[in-house]
């Protein structure tokens, strides 16, 4: 399979594990792929490294029949908006040299600047058109889709095994996207079949890095949606197929970072934080936590997540943990859409799978 997904190596409690996720552009996925742990997480040993930040490639072991992935790529391409030494530091070591940046704004002195790279903005700049630009004159210097392009050698997080023809053995695929209510916190599909269910009618309210439009939620399978120029239900059925192949499939998560309350603020503060939703996912896949099933998957509790020294609104995050069954109901409806486009064409797994979902309400 040729996906549009990261890879990064997780060092914990003294063994190595490997996994992929996908989100659609502007999502948070070179930040999950460069991810800081935090300090209570760095002294206890836990360590983040980046395999790849953008395309996978995966394929099942024919000696082990476990799934295994490379990055095809030789760097990284990724949004800069909002990125900066607090929310990806790795990242910023990266494209310190040897980089291309396009439409950034340039600071006199030759210096390139994005919306949220520093806390105060330049005096005066050229915006990404050229023009110049002063923090009063009512536009954005950088485009909401400008990039940085870096040799993957820059990273000083780079897993040993970036260019191993091998590949790394994969524990757990994440899938997530950005949604502001709705969808939790994070939940683990029942099986296989499930997980290519979720992932098939993953749902994400558009960026300026995906349509130029925002806040519009758009189907978007797999996060592949821009990258599909084939028929997409032999996709599907090939998802399906692969799991003939494999003896111990990983187990399929999906993730949801941009929940927020009803003052329209973030519950989860995010970026190195998200370590400890992937605690609990690596847990899972090893039977060292607990998940307690809802209609939608296994979830976790309150007190399976560590959440030491994390300043959040818990009753704000239980919530965010509960599967409300009237917006459980309306992403099944929503999904729906997928089906109608797909008309014949829909693999029948997919069929019963969400009939199977429909009959737990």
């Amino acid at each position: 399979m040729a996906e549009h997904m990261l890879i990064s190596g997780v060092q914990w409690n003294g063994e190595k594990s490997y996994v992929a996720a996908a989100f659609p552009s502007a999502c948070g996925k070179t930040n999950f792929a460069m991810l800081v742990p935090p300090e209570r997480y760095r002294r206890a040993g836990w360590q983040i490294t980046t395999v790849g930040d953008d395309i996978a490639w995966l394929w099942v072991d024919k000696q082990e029949n476990r799934l295994r992935a490379i990055n095809p790529e030789a760097g990284y391409f990724g949004v800069l908006p909002g990125t900066n030494w607090k929310t990806n530091p790795n990242a910023m070591q990266t494209m310190a040299h040897d980089t291309i940046y396009t439409n950034v704004a340039l600071l006199p002195d030759g210096d390139v600047w994005w919306e949220g790279k520093t806390d105060t903005p330049p005096d005066a700049c050229l915006d990404w058109t050229g023009q110049p630009w002063t923090p009063h004159c009512g536009r954005p210097a950088a485009h909401p889709n400008s990039r940085f392009t870096a040799p993957m050698r820059n990273n000083p997080a780079l897993d040993p095994a970036a260019e191993d023809p091998n590949g790394v053995p994969i524990t757990a695929i994440i899938f997530g996207g950005r949604r502001a209510t709705g969808v939790p916190l994070v939940y683990q599909s029942f099986n296989w079949m499930h997980g290519v269910y979720a992932g098939a009618t993953l749902s994400s309210e558009t960026t300026a890095a995906a349509t130029g439009e925002t806040g519009v939620v758009r189907r978007d399978p797999m996060a592949m949606l821009p990258f599909i120029g084939y028929n997409i239900s032999e996709y599907f059925h090939h998802w399906f197929a692969m799991r003939k192949q494999m003896y111990d499939c990983p187990g399929i998560f999906h993730v949801n970072w941009f929940r927020r309350n009803e003052h329209g603020e973030f519950i989860w503060p995010g970026y190195g934080e998200n370590l400890r939703i992937l605690e609990w996912i690596l847990k899972r896949c090893s039977g060292q936590a607990y998940g307690r099933e809802t209609r939608l998957g296994w979830m976790p509790r309150l007190e399976d997540l560590n959440l030491a020294d994390l300043n959040v609104n818990q009753q704000e995050l239980e919530a965010a943990l509960r599967v409300d069954p009237e917006g459980f109901k309306n992403e099944i409806l929503t999904a729906g859409e997928l089906f109608i486009q797909l008309a014949g064409e829909m693999p029948k797994e997919m069929i019963f799978i969400r009939e199977l979902l429909v009959s737990r309400l």
